[in-house]
């Protein structure tokens, strides 16, 4: 058999223990891990988000972790693009995909190619859109109690 190279892609953005975890699963799996940091752009235009973290600071932080031993910058939305660039076999997502029609395309895309799909336990407690309306929520908060202050 030969070397397993993993990938795991996220925007890693509000950085939090699910993507420690889905990093952490990956490694497991393979010999070298490469994380997949979606750029801002495809954030913007594909989940229609302003990322918190610019993506330059966010591979920085995802590079460091010590599971990674590579990153990748995303910048297109076609995950056989980042297969052509990388040439990983494995590739890592969290199970709230499994099943989907995004999650079924891309294992048969993959399958074409010889690239094993696998998942992992979707940290389902913690999420970088939780974390959003928490920040919204006390954005939000703040700015009322600095109305009335102001009264």
């Amino acid at each position: 058999m030969g070397t397993r190279i993993g990938y795991a892609v996220g925007a890693f953005d509000l950085f939090h223990v699910g993507h420690l975890n889905l990093l952490r699963h990956a490694k497991q799996h393979c010999d070298i891990l490469i994380a997949g940091v979606v750029s801002d752009e495809m954030l913007r235009q594909v989940k229609g988000i302003e990322p918190v973290i610019p993506t330059a600071e966010r591979a920085e932080i995802v590079k460091h972790i010590s599971f990674v031993d590579d990153v990748y910058i995303e910048t297109t939305p076609s995950k056989m693009d980042s297969w052509r660039d990388v040439q990983f076999t494995h590739f890592f997502k969290g199970d709230d995909w499994r099943g989907t029609d995004k999650g079924l395309r891309l294992e048969r895309e993959f399958a074409e190619v010889g690239v094993e799909v696998v998942y992992f336990p979707y940290t389902a407690h913690t999420s970088s859109s939780a974390l959003r309306r928490a920040l919204d929520a006390i954005t939000a908060n703040a700015a009322g109690a600095a109305t009335a202050s102001t009264r």
